[in-house]
């Protein structure tokens, strides 16, 4: 479930520039895997193949640059992420691995003070320990929400979301307060929070998120890891590996199409195609792979006859590949966007379904970087206490996300003495996306001015804000579980597409982190679905029993007696 820890969050500025060198000097090439992006879940996939072997790929990338929601910038004498921020657990985590293998991070770890404070509009700090009490009572609800998962209970009746949840415990739990003035507070503190959730589940509200569902994410142990150097250090080293050939960048995918078995009718037009089953094929162990599941008037595609392979991709630069399978680790809000007509047959019915129902929300960072500190050196983090407004909010009127939009954002933590994070999410973040850098300052130095009630806090040197949702390759941050939906969604996805009943290799493979059930909306998560992508390509026949080998680099058993801060 993703978060303000930024799971797979944002990305500035990406080029769709198709006169990359790279892909100018491939005309027409068949491979035996066609893997389409190169972030997380692509590199994986990658480093799998070709550790074992295979070097007969190509990584086909829209963007200018690898790394996908993983992106990083300097800013003054660090680097910040624009993306993805945290490697969220140690225990079992790939990445956690992989930043130990190659001396990206250091076991002794010293952690920072950290000292939040909450603040009122009218500048009051909130003592320490009534925000203590309401975040432990919030963990206690939160963690409430996840037993109907696991537990396998029913919720109250009517109430659906993982938002109706919280607010009614929270609202039980404010009735037992009789000063008006202490419970407004509490009550403000509760809304803080769940607006912190949103960025990390990655929505525009928790009333969107389905309450029997929130338990399906699995979170690994050790808390969250920052690497020294960023993030996105981590992709030197999976680079490295990779023929540079193979990596084709600022090639984005046109059209995908793909075979299925199927034979020519000799009727008026030669040229449809028409499913074939075979009797046998129903009663096969093989008759619930995905090759006649798209209606037959999706057939009619005369191209699939100009080719041999299973898969040929068609790139918007007129660059055409084929190969004998692909990879597809498309991020979940641009199959939103495109999935419908992407591919050529169209995807079936299932999917679509599945696609459309998952939640693909838009988390964003604000960055505001400062000549010299202004911050108590013993504050780490300010959260806002907005005041709520009587009347109902509409979010799809501009005038009132015109007048509204930074009361989304809940707090500004520090990155250092001299820069600090703001996170938004939803259709504020939306709405942010669409105003200058230079209007989000000023906005964000009036908010800080009347909680910290300090008139003379200076305007940022720079500001700089990501905008995932504009992005055309990414088209949102990261995945969650809308209401209605659920884990079934993600393995449908996740299903790979045949070309015939017989064949025993899939012709259209999925990965990313909206296809991995336990870890959507992580970049481990992403990591593991293109690594398990790349393992039934070359584990031998029977690719529906799956054993993954362990990596030789494999720390877990190591580290287990090892405990993190």
């Amino acid at each position: 479930m993703s978060d303000e820890n930024g799971k797979s969050t944002a990305t500035s500025a990406s080029s769709s520039s198709s006169s990359d060198p790279a892909a100018a000097t491939v005309k027409k090439r068949k491979y035996k895997v066609v893997i389409i992006g190169a972030g997380m879940a692509g590199l994986s996939s990658a480093n799998h193949l070709i550790k074992h072997g295979c070097s007969d790929f190509a990584i086909l990338e829209a963007r200018p640059r690898v790394g996908g929601r993983i992106v990083g910038i300097d800013m003054g004498s660090q680097k910040v992420e624009l993306g993805a921020n945290w490697i969220h657990g140690v225990l079992g985590n790939p990445m956690f691995e992989l930043a130990m293998q190659h001396g990206l991070i250091s076991i002794i770890n010293i952690p920072k003070p950290h000292k939040v404070v909450a603040a009122t509009e009218d500048g009051k700090q909130v003592p320490f320990q009534v925000l203590q009490e309401i975040y432990e009572a919030y963990v206690c609800f939160l963690r409430r929400c996840e037993e109907y998962f696991l537990c396998q209970y029913l919720p109250p009746p009517d109430v659906h979301s993982v938002g109706e949840h919280i607010n009614l415990e929270a609202e039980l739990y404010l009735n037992n307060i009789d000063d008006y003035k202490e419970k407004h507070l509490r009550k403000l503190i509760f809304e803080c929070l769940l607006k912190r959730e949103t960025c990390i589940t990655g929505c525009h509200s928790m009333d969107e998120i389905d309450l029997l569902e929130l338990g399906s994410y699995t979170e690994l142990q050790g808390g969250n890891i920052v690497l020294p150097s960023g993030y996105s250090s981590i992709l030197k080293p999976l680079c490295d590996t990779l023929p540079k050939e193979n990596i084709i960048l600022s090639c984005p995918v046109k059209t995908i199409h793909w075979k299925r078995k199927g034979r020519v009718h000799s009727g008026n037009n030669n040229s449809d195609i028409i499913l074939e089953e075979d009797e046998d094929d129903i009663d096969s162990d093989d008759s619930d792979k995905t090759v006649t599941e798209v209606p037959i008037g999706d057939t009619n595609d005369n191209s699939l006859k100009h080719y041999s392979s299973n898969v040929q991709i068609e790139c918007e630069n007129g660059t055409i590949l084929e190969a004998d399978h692909i990879i597809c680790t498309i991020p979940l809000g641009v199959l939103k966007k495109h999935g419908p007509t992407m591919f050529s047959p169209s995807l079936p019915q299932y999917k679509l379904e599945s696609i459309d129902s998952l939640l693909y929300g838009t988390v964003d960072k604000i960055f505001l970087e400062y000549d010299r500190p202004f911050l108590n050196a013993k504050i780490s983090e300010i959260m806002f206490l907005w005041e709520h407004s009587d009347l109902e909010p509409n979010v799809d009127d501009e005038e009132y996300l015109k007048a509204n939009w930074y009361k989304k954002i809940y707090s500004f933590s520090k990155v250092s003495d001299t820069l600090l994070l703001g996170w938004i999410s939803g259709r504020e973040a939306e709405y942010m996306e669409s105003i200058s850098h230079e209007v989000v300052a000023e906005k964000c130095t009036e908010i800080l001015r009347r909680f910290l009630k300090d008139p003379f806090i200076p305007k940022p040197k720079r500001c700089v804000c990501t905008s995932w949702s504009k992005q055309p390759y990414s088209c949102g941050s990261y995945t969650a579980i809308a209401v209605g939906a659920s884990q079934d969604d993600i393995d449908n996805i996740a299903q790979p597409l045949y070309s015939s009943p017989h064949q025993s290799k899939p012709s259209v493979l999925f990965a990313g982190e909206h296809t991995h059930s336990n870890f959507y909306s992580t970049v481990h998560g992403a990591y593991l679905s293109g690594r398990t992508a790349a393992q039934i390509l070359l584990t031998p026949d029977s690719p529906q029993e799956i054993v993954m080998e362990s990596d030789t680099s494999d720390l877990s058993s190591w580290i287990q007696g090892i405990a993190l801060e």
